[in-house]
């Protein structure tokens, strides 16, 4: 049986209908400012990493993370931020880029699935298998109908992950237009980024109300129990962070694991 979801008010509940422009991109739930939630964040950070421990010790589970959003919603900065302190031995980052030549030789999943978590490890995919969905349904690559299959696709093969020991959790990064037009300003206005932008995210930008629409669509047409989306307010890149941290710590911290007993008895062992 998956593991249900932490209580969390960002979380989308199964079938329920989103307005992106409807929910807050600036709301910081709790917390007045970022130093106080810098606290909560290094000890999410400090369970996280006691989790992943037992995680890999117990080695009957896997941890997908998927993290989507507009271009410079953070993704790359929520990574860096909140699992910086986990162990890399057990942790892998998959990019979900232009697809190659071998992958568009495959289905659409084919890339995804083979970059699906070991148990005993956490699996982020930085854009996922939802690419397949959104820049294909904003360029007309393929139609709303065939969208929506790939959609009942989707929900299927994360469902056969999750009744196979993953734990999916999914974010989509909710950042505002105005944010969104601040931080690649300060991109293009510092040399030491500008590798971080490209002409094809000032195309894409002009496709803002066309994404929108697509990434609403597939969350709500992909928000299950066993695979939940949640929608995180990413204005504030402080809150975005301590946000997820508490929705992984308090999810993950559900999975019944333990630690191994030794294959001997450590108390007979003279040194």
């Amino acid at each position: 049986m998956p593991v249900r979801p932490a209580p969390s008010p960002f979380l989308v509940k199964a079938h329920q209908k989103i307005r992106l422009s409807r929910i807050p991109a600036d709301e910081t739930g709790r917390y007045r400012n970022k130093e106080e939630a810098a606290a909560d964040l290094e000890l999410h950070r400090q369970r996280l990493d006691e989790l992943q421990e037992l995680l890999t010790a117990d080695c009957k589970h896997a941890v997908l993370i998927v993290l989507q959003g507009m271009d410079a919603a953070g993704k790359d900065g929520t990574i860096r931020h909140i699992f910086t302190g986990v162990n890399p031995q057990a942790c892998n980052v998959t990019p979900f880029k232009v697809p190659t030549p071998t992958e568009l030789k495959h289905d659409f999943l084919w890339r995804a699935h083979r970059a699906v978590p070991q148990f005993g490890t956490i699996g982020i995919f930085n854009r996922s298998h939802y690419e397949d969905v959104l820049v294909t349904r904003v360029h007309k690559l393929v139609s709303p109908k065939e969208a929506k299959e790939r959609c009942r696709q989707i929900v299927d093969f994360e469902r056969t992950l999750a009744e196979n020991n993953i734990l999916i959790l999914k974010f989509f990064l909710h950042i505002s237009r105005e944010e969104q037009t601040r931080r690649l300003e300060e991109r293009l206005a510092d040399p030491d980024k500008h590798w971080k932008v490209s002409e094809a995210d000032f195309v894409e930008r002009g496709y803002w109300r066309e994404y929108t629409k697509a990434y609403e669509e597939a969350i709500e047409h992909s928000s299950r129990r066993h695979a939940p989306w949640f929608i995180i307010p990413s204005d504030h890149k402080w809150f975005r962070n301590v946000a997820i941290s508490e929705i992984l710590v308090n999810t993950i911290g559900r999975l019944k694991m333990s630690y191994p007993k030794p294959t001997f008895d450590p108390s007979k062992i003279k040194l």
